[in-house]
């Protein structure tokens, strides 16, 4: 993680970058805004900002909006002025830390607000095979395509394949290509020099020039307007770019990923993206399933986000109950993974008692969650297959064998031919097993007139 100091605060930061050092972070420093602004225009870059709170922070943030620059801002002082506390949050800082600085206080921060503590969690086979061919390719240079439905944990795949590479002491960049303006997109991709239009007050650095010596995710690349997309496919192949406003190629060293929740081959049909783009990026495909297809890794995940919210939010930990665990089991989960996350993010904070039962897991409204999205129909027969199911624990197949041919044998009204269609078995078996039956005194439902079909009730 790249972590960017403004401020001295009388040699008190010294300390903070120290301990940022021990957990990993490369760190830079900056006297005062102007010399941190820069550092991030000059390709640096930062995953975060820890500011001197005596610095205008207000006037900060508004310099990093003007110029799209995304980084969050965490205040320190040295002293517990709450009042200042409060007043940087409201300027724009994520989060308030007095000096001296506490270690784990430190390591805290760095993780939560830079969101560097993503875990890969899984234990169904389904992942399994996806993550043991991100295992073969992470030590290549090979540009790997991440697919698949929106939460499955696409960026935090990258991730992974990112710090198993030979390149894991350089740079990752992610951008978002779904989230920022087509006009600016290609500003954040390739950098621009100063005037190259309205607004561009100095030379920036891109994200292709920042992430240099290490990887670059392209997330959602399917948006990206196909005009674009020429442009970024001779900057993968001749591993070169052209600022906005430049007058000469910039070499670049990096590896590309890329990931998308749509299918490419479609768009390339549709002729919204390039088809030789796709064959340049889809070197590797690693194609994540939907987390109603990985049943193992719904509970696994379950736990590790109560423990991981529990903690957060100074609770106990508490055990998922047997019906709560039934419950995650059989949802579909449309949001994957990030739906599950925040579900379980509510249940920590709703549960009482012991643990956390399935009134503790809840929709964003509220409502239960195995009873809000069931129409009754459909909450029906849910409940009915339950009961179905309730009714044969602690029987023989013999004896649900029997109530099956019964009951199939009533419903036509005796008749054999019809009764031995529906049960897929040969009428001559039907009468040896009614034979048996009727040996062992059960009455056996009248045969009716051969070749009549129960009568259906008249429409209308």
């Amino acid at each position: 993680m790249r972590l960017l100091i403004v401020g001295t605060l009388k040699g008190q930061l010294t300390t903070a970058t120290k301990i940022a050092m021990e957990n990993g972070a490369t760190v830079t420093h900056a006297e005062d805004h102007e010399q941190a602004m820069r550092v991030l225009r000059g390709g640096k870059g930062a995953d975060l900002l820890l500011v001197d709170v005596a610095l205008d922070i207000r006037d900060l943030v508004m310099r990093l909006e003007a110029e799209h620059i995304h980084a969050p801002i965490v205040a320190c002082g040295i002293t517990n002025d709450a009042r200042a506390a409060v007043a940087a949050i409201h300027a724009g800082a994520k989060e308030y830390i007095p000096l001296p600085p506490d270690p784990e206080l430190i390591a805290a921060v760095l993780a939560a607000v830079a969101n560097d503590s993503r875990e890969l969690i899984y234990r169904d086979e389904a992942m399994a095979r996806v993550v043991k061919l991100a295992q073969q390719i992470a030590g290549s240079d090979a540009s790997v395509m991440i697919t698949g439905e929106s939460g499955t944990g696409k960026e935090v795949l990258a991730r992974y394949v990112h710090t198993r590479s030979a390149r894991a002491k350089r740079p990752f960049i992610s951008i978002n290509c779904a989230a920022i303006p087509e006009h600016l997109l290609e500003s954040e991709l390739f950098g621009h020099e100063k005037g190259a239009f309205t607004g561009a007050i100095a030379r920036r650095i891109g994200k292709f020039e920042e992430a240099t010596g290490g990887t670059l995710l392209l997330d959602e690349i399917s948006e990206m307007d196909v005009r674009l997309q020429s442009k970024l496919l001779r900057a993968i192949q001749e591993r070169v770019i052209d600022r906005v406003g430049g007058t000469k190629p910039v070499p670049v060293d990096i590896r590309i990923l890329a990931t998308s929740n749509r299918n490419l081959a479609d768009a390339v049909r549709e002729g919204t993206f390039r088809e030789d783009l796709l064959f340049r990026l889809n070197v590797v495909n690693l194609k994540i399933p939907p987390l109603r297809e990985r049943p193992a890794d719904i509970l696994e995940l379950a736990q590790h986000f109560v423990k991981k919210y529990a903690e957060a939010n100074c609770v106990p930990v508490r055990p998922i109950s047997t019906e709560a665990r039934r419950v995650l089991s059989t949802t579909r989960w449309q949001g994957n993974v990030r739906e599950l996350e925040n579900t379980m993010h509510r249940s920590v904070l709703m549960a009482q008692g012991d643990e956390i039962g399935p009134d503790a897991i809840l929709t964003p409204d509220g409502d239960r969650l195995d009873l809000a999205k069931t129409v009754p129909a459909v909450a029906h027969a849910t409940m009915a297959a339950e009961q179905v199911t309730r009714a044969l624990v602690g029987r023989t197949v013999a004896d649900v064998e029997r109530d099956l041919i019964l009951e199939t044998l009533k419903h036509c009204l005796g008749n054999r031919t019809h009764a031995a269609n529906i049960l897929g078995i040969s009428i001559r078996t039907l009468r040896n097993k009614l034979n048996e039956y009727s040996d062992g005194g059960i009455p056996i439902t009248p045969a009716g007139t051969p070749g009549e079909y129960p009568r259906m009730p008249a429409m209308g």
